[in-house]
């Protein structure tokens, strides 16, 4: 008598097919962390970045001029306490930088028009402050460079602001 075989061999069970799907959902939520983790630490290195490249460039102003650019309270791109540029092309948030000290002005990394969390600007051209204000991690941003965390935005117990300012400045 010939025996009849009911299961099929071709295709896979349905525990076959859990597994598989399983593994492919546990590598990409590993990739996509990690991913997001780049992104992260690389809008970090921007923001330092970015920051030390306007600092030299007040900093170049001043060795030409004997003060540092005017600003209207806290200037920046979408600024909430000062004049707010929305140029695209960001010149226009310290006066007299661009294109003589700095090619462009940046922006921060997160590209957004959330007024609270951009790099402002304040001077009354004997001293001035540049921040990155509401940064994504500041406190991991500014524990290796701790002299930039801004004292008056959270100091040594918190941090919502880092950057570069003048001795006068520090209490803006």
């Amino acid at each position: 008598m010939k025996r009849i075989n009911l299961r099929s061999e071709k295709g896979f069970t349905v525990i076959e097919l859990i597994v598989v799907f399983a593994i492919i959902g546990l590598l990409s939520s590993f990739v996509l962390t990690t991913t997001s983790t780049a992104r992260f630490n690389a809008r970090s290195a921007q923001r330092l970045a970015d920051l030390g490249q306007i600092h030299v460039a007040l900093e170049l102003y001043y060795d030409e001029h004997q003060s540092y650019p005017p600003s209207s309270g806290w200037n920046g791109i979408y600024s909430c306490w000062g004049y707010a540029s929305t140029d695209s092309n960001a010149n226009g948030w310290i006066s007299q930088l661009v294109p003589r000290y700095i090619y462009k002005l940046p922006r921060d990394p997160r590209n957004h028009i959330n007024c609270d969390a951009q790099y402002i600007y304040s001077s009354n051209t004997v001293d001035y402050k540049l921040i990155a204000h509401n940064p994504e991690n500041c406190m991991g941003e500014t524990r290796r460079n701790l002299p930039l965390r801004d004292p008056t935005r959270g100091g040594n117990n918190g941090c919502w602001a880092f950057g570069y300012w003048t001795p006068g400045a520090v209490s803006w």
